[in-house]
């Protein structure tokens, strides 16, 4: 069964009834080595996607919708997640920075790659059709599509971690690459990693993160998108940190894992037909090595993933206070400073995300996009501000993190649990059961197999750390602020030489 069958052409967006329907259209996902005959049902994925289709049905609920969309500008009459139609001003920048927020809100932050997430590559789709010459027409049919059902759009863009001192010509075999054309479209095979969240979305955007890595190799050079049900596509996942959760233990052990968890899984082509009206980029390696900055999506993207993780730092510092609060370490003056640390990163992240809609340019077709600078600063420092909290966190939360009961079933048995209102009571006047509480959520965020995944996903998630800075450091020579800086130095060096001051208003 094809996706399409599942999918509203009413111009809006799921409810979440429709979007569980829609996640069960055939589609080949592995998990311990079966076939998932439907992933919205399956232990792994369960809660996740009740999760996600709990997003969707707030574009519909009249206490939420008026925050979260807009009408659509396709013409449809309809409505949809503000984030899903491109910003005319920076003030509209703002309204979907909220709206982003507000969808965060419900998972504390924790699942970044949401629907909203791509919806910023729909938007610059919509704004810079004319970017892909002969598929501009595919691109604007992609805008319009994305927009009025919302639909949700996942990538997979970064090649296997293999052989990576090889040339990609001679890894053709594992990396995505071309091996037919016919007058109906071409057939695709390949890996690509980490196919974050996938098992529940409904297309996969095949593209290339680092276009070093393809050579000259036309076949490797595409943009396209594929249905996730596409006949030789198989997903196989990692183990589910939720149905481990749900499996061994209760939600007041593990509240993030078991429903939160955005199983990565590797994502296998094998002769995957892909029509031409879903390509976006073909054989043309320049175009593919300027597209994540000239196509926009590399300006936009960062303002939805700066917004969710602010939510997240949010939720952390909050539940830091709660948790030295309940071993009274909040009373020291160094523990405080480190509390405020996590407080001045949180609010750094925010105000970037103020300053991604406030000081955003026109660009084409009269869209409006954050400046680069902020979306550098916000993939430089997320990835050291992370480290640096997870570490306040296991220094300051220290062994109460795991001085804890196994389970909730301890806190029901009366002997045990008497034992524990003694010896695991909080400072004040906080209940045993709310310390506990708090602990297990704490250890979850940072300590679980779920909290460490978290950890590595900070660390990586605008790839590595090197090549952020360095196209930090390409952006500003590109644009001329690199030269301006260096004229400011330069400048206070005229004023001197070895015999004295050369400016007359020194003497």
């Amino acid at each position: 069964m094809k996706p399409e069958s599942h999918i509203q052409q009413s111009g809006r967006p799921f409810t979440g009834k429709e979007f569980l329907a829609s996640m069960n259209d055939g589609r080949e996902v592995y998990y311990a080595g079966e076939h998932v005959e439907n992933v919205t049902e399956h232990p792994a994925f369960r809660n996740a996607a009740l999760t996600i289709a709990s997003m969707y049905d707030a574009l519909h609920n009249p206490e939420t919708k008026d925050k979260l969309c807009w009408e659509t500008d396709t013409g449809s009459g309809g409505y949809t997640h503000k984030f899903f139609r491109y910003a005319r001003s920076p003030q509209e920048l703002l309204e979907q920075r909220d709206a982003v927020a507000e969808w965060a809100r419900m998972s504390y932050g924790w699942m970044g790659r949401t629907a909203d997430y791509k919806a910023a590559f729909g938007d610059v789709l919509g704004a810079n059709a004319e970017y892909y010459g002969d598929f501009a027409d595919n691109a604007r049919s992609w805008y319009k599509r994305i927009q009025e059902n919302c639909l949700y759009l996942n990538h997979a863009i970064v090649n296997p971690p293999i052989d990576r001192n090889k040339s990609s010509d001679e890894v053709k075999d594992v990396y995505i690459h071309i091996t037919k054309e016919t007058d109906a479209g071409i057939y695709v095979t390949g890996a690509k990693v980490v196919a974050t969240n996938l098992v529940l979305t409904h297309y996969n955007f095949i593209g290339q993160a680092a276009v070093q890595e393809i050579g000259d190799d036309p076949d490797m050079a595409l943009l396209a998108i594929t249905p996730m049900n596409a006949k030789g596509l198989k997903l196989i996942s990692r183990v589910s940190y939720e149905k481990n959760a749900t499996d061994t233990s209760s939600p007041f052990d593990y509240p993030l894992s078991s429903r939160f968890d955005e199983n990565d899984a590797i994502l296998i082509l094998e002769d995957v037909f892909i029509p031409w009206e879903d390509v976006l980029i073909y054989k043309d390696k320049a175009k593919l090595t300027q597209w994540i900055n000239a196509a926009g999506f590399g300006r936009l993207y960062p303002l939805q993933a700066c917004t969710r993780f602010a939510v997240k730092l949010d939720f952390l510092a909050g539940l830091l206070e709660q948790a030295l609060e309940c071993t009274g370490a909040i009373d020291f003056r160094n523990v405080s400073a480190e509390l405020g640390d996590v407080v001045a990163w949180r609010n750094l992240f925010w105000s970037i995300t103020d300053h991604m809609c406030l000081a955003s340019q026109e660009w084409k077709s009269g869209a409006y996009l954050p400046p680069v600078e902020s979306a550098f600063n916000y993939r430089a420092f997320a990835p050291v501000a992370y480290d640096k909290i997870y570490h306040i966190i296991k220094t300051t939360a220290a062994s109460g993190l795991i001085y804890l009961p196994g389970s909730n079933l301890d806190l029901k048995n009366e002997n045990l649990d008497t034992l524990l209102s003694r010896y695991c009571r909080s400072s004040g006047d906080i209940p045993h059961t709310q310390r506990i509480k708090v602990m297990k959520l704490l250890w979850d965020a940072i300590g679980s197999e779920f909290g460490g995944r978290h950890h590595l996903y900070e660390l990586n998630y605008s790839g590595t750390a090197d090549a952020v800075r360095l196209q930090c450091l390409g952006a500003a020579r590109g644009m001329g602020t690199m030269k301006q800086m260096r004229e400011l130095s330069e400048k206070c060096m005229s004023e001197y030489d070895v015999d004295g001051w050369k400016t007359p208003v020194l003497s």
